[in-house]
């Protein structure tokens, strides 16, 4: 079982439930907390007019704590749930029949495949597959629904709802010591000097900047530095504020917080195994002429090998490019012409299909068996 639990499946859900838990008596001891002050309340000295006001007061706050506790229980509630069926999950998959890993496997893949797309920004692909394979509790769809509209907004330079969710959340990413609503506020900042409107930017940084000074002193100095100078500014310190790639930037550090709060990785768990088998098979040298079956062979999988360690091999193992199989003792490798190395197997399928005569894969050339040289290994 431990070969197949990624730890998010898991750990989303069962943090999720202690947040609420932990929440949810926050309300409650602030229920207390009413309730006691009631109870000591000395209204002898009060009109009716000022008791009524001071019960509405409490009943207002006991209203909006009904609320909460609402809220709190379906969340509560959502969480159970999705610990429970992932938890069973496991529990039934067991040990895979001799004959049917495939199938075995099959809701793990569609559940990476998900967690992968979601990652990549594709919702509604992540969606229809969850609909498709069945798994909406084994996926983290709910994480991801609400950062959509910020994402969408972000893209079309606007910040308003990514400043609500930064509020929503302001506790959590306060203990994070995060750096996301500044950047907001700053950015918001910076299109108000991109549009000239000088006083708003002014009365705008002494409302929203100036609580951040002694967090973020420097970068609010070079952000106010930029009422000297315009959107078209050559300046190499204040040219790079007014860019479009400060826009991505914001939407690359709104997905590291969203995945910090909900205890997911910051690489989607395929890209994880991928890596990890990539790192047993990455060589120091990757060769141009490397065949379509090694995956380093493709852009992609060698960006995704960047960084990654080397794998470690004390011995070499050289595989034919035709048949697939090791050369060794018993099918030893052959040089041909060209200098291209094939096993003596190869050798005499393709030698079957000419009339003994050796078609070169790799050049086309055409000689006879004697002139391939075997090789030996040392």
């Amino acid at each position: 079982m431990a070969e197949t639990v990624e730890s998010p499946l898991l750990t989303v859900p069962f943090e999720a439930l202690k947040r609420a838990a932990k929440d949810k008596k926050g309300s409650m001891d602030e229920v207390t907390s009413i309730v006691r002050l009631l109870e000591g309340q000395n209204t002898a000295n009060m009109t009716a007019a000022e008791q009524l006001k001071v019960l509405n007061k409490m009943t207002l706050r006991l209203q909006h704590l009904k609320s909460r506790l609402d809220e709190n229980n379906q969340e509560e509630e959502a969480d159970a749930i999705r610990c429970q069926a992932r938890i069973q999950h496991l529990q039934k998959l067991g040990a895979p029949a001799k004959d049917g890993v495939i199938n075995w496997n099959r809701k793990r893949l569609d559940r990476l495949l998900v967690d992968h797309l979601l990652h990549s920004g594709y919702y509604n692909a992540a969606e229809l597959l969850t609909s498709e394979s069945n798994i909406k509790d084994l996926v983290d769809l709910h994480v991801f629904a609400g950062a959509q509209k910020v994402v969408a907004d972000l893209k079309h330079h606007d910040c308003t709802a990514a400043l609500a969710w930064c509020e929503e959340h302001r506790s959590r990413l306060k203990k994070g010591k995060n750096k996301l609503e500044f950047r907001l506020r700053m950015q918001e900042f910076i299109e108000l000097v991109r549009e000239s409107k000088m006083m708003q930017a002014i009365k705008y940084a002494r409302g929203h900047l100036a609580p951040w000074a002694t967090v973020y002193l420097q970068d609010l100095q070079r952000a106010m530095a930029v009422l000297a100078f315009k959107a078209d500014t050559q300046c190499g310190p204040y040219k790079h504020l007014f860019e479009e790639h400060q826009w991505q930037s914001l939407i690359e550090l709104f997905y590291q917080e969203l995945y910090r709060l909900n205890n997911l990785t910051p690489q989607s768990v395929l890209a994880v195994h991928l890596q990890a088998g990539i790192s047993a098979l990455k060589p120091p040298i990757v060769s141009s002429s490397a065949r379509k079956e090694d995956p380093l062979a493709l852009e992609q999988f060698q960006k995704l090998a960047e960084g990654l360690p080397y794998s470690k091999h004390i011995h070499s193992t050289l595989i034919c490019p035709v048949t697939l199989d090791v050369m060794n003792e018993d099918n030893p490798p052959m040089v041909a012409p060209s200098g291209a190395v094939y096993s003596e197997k190869a050798l005499s399928q393709i030698s079957a299909q000419h009339n003994g005569m050796f078609k070169d894969p790799e050049t086309g050339d055409m000689c006879e068996m004697d002139e391939m040289k075997r090789a030996y290994f040392s």
